[in-house]
């Protein structure tokens, strides 16, 4: 028997966001009711509007900072699961004005949902965090499998030789593996004390539409941003040196299937107590510039297509390769292609007039 199903109510933190609005409507097409936390009321306008056909199955509240003491003790009492995805997201590159707050801010944030479940939380069956597959891999140099059972202990390293210097992404990445430690730990200390039990799930690089609220390609987010400079802008494309479009460092996955991860994890009575690749596999740029100049009709954009290095197979072997076996297993994930994503992503161009 899953462990929720429809109509349960599932609290989705940091409802605005990328992963966050997918996660929201797989939910909801599956017959849950969601009730999502926004850090203002203008935040959850777009939400409301995009949802409006769901009706009273949507609810949003606001929790202004997710890091102070009993954030989430309202938003918490009657929902029948957690998926918290509220966390900072890496800018890229490196902010003069930044200091360790994204990391304090994942980290706290985290905990702040735990300790808020662990005292208000009575009607709660699973919490599903969204960590990321960066606090499972890091750098090598060779080419290397991951899986759930190993951590980035050199991005919390790093963080701590650089300080307040370190840049935007190795902040990040330390902030994903300290924040998951802590979720863990917390578990830990109040097993006998908890009616819920806790998944972790680690997305690789995430692609695909954004169903969120975006202006122009600037205002997507960082691994959306990426896509579209790399298979949609010739401009920031030709600068990519032509190597880089066929080397394969990393796995990627559909933001869709992200979603649908984060239900079967919420719904999964195996899941419990699991941490979970969510991977579609290895991938290169080359790859998705073919899949979109191979597109019939072609995209109607506002740019040519770049065209790269057409057809080139890969340099290397993927460097960091991330295990889906396990998603696969318990979750029965069928992930999305190149193909698929890359489609899917230039209709969404092509509707907004990109």
């Amino acid at each position: 028997m899953p462990v929720i199903q429809p109509p349960s109510k599932v609290l989705v933190s940091g409802a605005n966001g990328y992963i966050a609005m997918w996660t929201i409507r797989d939910l909801l097409e599956h017959g849950y009711s969601v009730r999502g936390t926004v850090r203002s009321a203008q935040k959850g306008r777009y939400i409301r509007k995009y949802f409006a056909d769901y009706g009273e199955k949507l609810e949003l509240v606001v929790v202004e900072d997710i890091t102070k003491a009993g954030a989430f003790d309202e938003a918490v009492k009657g929902v029948d699961a957690v998926a918290h995805t509220a966390s900072p997201v890496f800018s890229g590159g490196q902010s003069s004005d930044m200091t360790l707050l994204p990391v304090e801010t994942a980290v706290k944030g985290t905990i702040r949902v735990l300790q808020s479940a662990l005292q208000f939380g009575q009607s709660i069956k699973r919490i599903v965090y969204t960590s990321s597959g960066v606090a499972v891999m890091h750098e090598v140099d060779q080419p290397t499998t991951f899986t759930e059972e190993d951590w980035n202990l050199p991005g919390i390293n790093a963080l701590k030789e650089q300080g307040k210097n370190a840049s935007d992404i190795v902040k990040y990445r330390a902030s994903k593996v300290l924040a998951e430690q802590g979720a863990w730990s917390f578990v830990e200390e109040h097993k006998h004390e908890i009616s819920w039990d806790l998944t972790v799930v680690n997305p690789t690089l995430v692609f695909g539409p954004a169903i969120h609220e975006v202006t122009d390609p600037t205002s997507l987010n960082f691994s959306a941003q990426l896509f579209y400079d790399h298979v949609a802008d010739p401009a920031k494309s030709d600068k990519v040196a032509r190597q880089s479009l066929s080397n394969t460092l990393y796995t990627w996955v559909d933001v869709r299937d992200v979603g649908e991860g984060q239900r079967r994890a919420l719904e999964t009575p195996e899941a419990g107590g699991e941490r979970i690749i969510i991977s579609a596999g290895p991938w290169r740029w080359q790859d998705f510039i073919d899949a979109a100049n191979s597109l019939d009709p072609p995209p109607q954009l506002s740019k040519p297509l770049p065209k790269g290095n057409p057809g080139v197979g890969s340099q290397h072997s993927c460097m960091s390769y991330l295990d889906n076996t396990k998603s696969q297993r318990i979750l029965g994930m069928k992930y999305r292609s190149i193909a698929e994503v890359t489609r899917d992503t230039f209709a969404d161009y092509e509707a907004r007039g990109w």
